[in-house]
């Protein structure tokens, strides 16, 4: 994880004295605040029923909070060498932390053969530094989260189930054998030495594969014959078989177990497999779900940018228009006064031609009279 605090982000700090010393079962840390969600740390000194130490992420309030709340969370725990800080001890996990599951950590952190190793810094002067780093991805009610995208919700199970996945590809399971058996009606004739070393190496070979159902027979066989073998076997190999063949019916009940317990194994392995398959198909499409999401995302922004473009085109279109239709009504306004304007020139105009008529009469009547 990004070492680097931001709002959804913080490292936390614990350190423990006298660790050695402590008797408790179990120690909680202070509570520390990432995005306004209330967090501490738990650890088993001793171990939760095993040789390692013991460490979980814990939410502290989980008893005040709102029903229904959930918190999903990366996180990792560390143990710090204090001596070579290269060489600390570190886990990380991403889980939905909810009122059933307040806790979640690491049951076998660290064994507690390689805490207290004296090529280790990890209990220099006797002291314990455990780090935390926590990253909120969601939180139900939101605290002090900022609105998420429509698809942070898929991304945050879809994380958690890619976490899921990896975790299954690589835990295996493992299964304990046990032995098969076959009842056989006991000879009574003691064996040669021939049919003694016939019947070891039958024996031999079943203890080698016992899983064969083929070896039942030759199991029965072999110790029918050893049982009855006077030389030829120490007194450690007689015992051995005196005890197998007094447990004989209980190995038999136990090797129908088995077959019933295989069989079933096996039908629920290939079951959880073909589960796998489904849920790996599942990550697999979520990838290009998310990958047609993004596309879609890029194209959506594209179209905003051209949309912001038509718009401030537009805005200016509006703009000059408005300047255009204040023009208009100016020269509207204008033209209406000069017309006014017109009228009243024109009738002193006709006035005043009325008069030059008048002088003009006046003037040739004398120049009629005298000239």
């Amino acid at each position: 994880m990004d070492a680097q605090n931001d709002v959804n982000r913080r490292e936390f700090r614990w350190t423990i004295s006298k660790f050695t010393r402590l008797t408790a079962q179990k120690l909680y840390s202070n509570a520390f605040t990432v995005s306004g969600c209330k967090w501490r740390v738990l650890v088993f000194p001793k171990g939760n029923n095993t040789h390692h130490l013991s460490l979980y992420l814990d939410v502290p309030d989980a008893a005040t909070l709102p029903n229904g709340w959930t918190r999903h969370a990366k996180f990792s725990l560390s143990v710090i060498d204090q001596i070579d800080n290269a060489r600390s001890f570190k886990e990380e996990a991403q889980h939905h932390f909810t009122a059933r599951e307040r806790d979640w950590g690491f049951i076998r952190f660290i064994p507690f053969a390689g805490l207290h190793s004296p090529l280790r810094g990890y209990l220099a002067n006797d002291t314990l530094v455990i780090k935390a780093e926590v990253c909120i991805l969601t939180v139900t009610p939101p605290v002090n989260i900022q609105p998420a995208r429509p698809t942070n919700k898929l991304d945050s199970y879809f994380t958690s189930l890619e976490e899921f996945v990896k975790v299954a590809e690589t835990n295996g399971v493992s299964v304990g054998s046990c032995l098969c058996h076959q009842n056989a009606a006991l000879t009574a004739e003691i064996p040669s030495l021939e049919e003694i070393g016939k019947a070891k190496q039958s024996l031999k070979e079943c203890l080698s594969d016992l899983f064969k159902l083929n070896m039942k027979e030759k199991l029965s066989e072999a110790l029918s014959t050893l049982s009855l073998a006077r030389t030829g076997l120490s007194l450690q190999q007689q015992k051995a078989i005196e005890t197998f063949q007094a447990n004989f019916n209980d190995f038999t009940s136990n090797f129908l177990a088995f077959e019933q317990d295989n069989a079933e194994f096996e039908l629920h392995k290939l079951q959880k497999d073909q589960r796998f398959s489904v849920m790996k198909k599942s990550q697999e499409t979520h990838i290009l779900y998310k990958q047609l999401m993004d596309d879609l995302i890029m194209e959506e922004e594209e179209l905003k940018r051209k949309t912001g473009e038509v718009k401030s085109r537009k805005d200016k279109l509006l703009s000059d228009w408005e300047i255009l239709l204040v023009e208009s009504e100016e020269a509207k306004l204008g033209y209406k006064d000069e017309q006014k304007k017109v009228a009243e020139a024109e009738e002193k105009k006709r006035i005043a031609e009325e008069r030059m008529s008048r002088l003009t009469t006046a003037w040739s009547n004398l120049k009629a009279q005298f000239c």
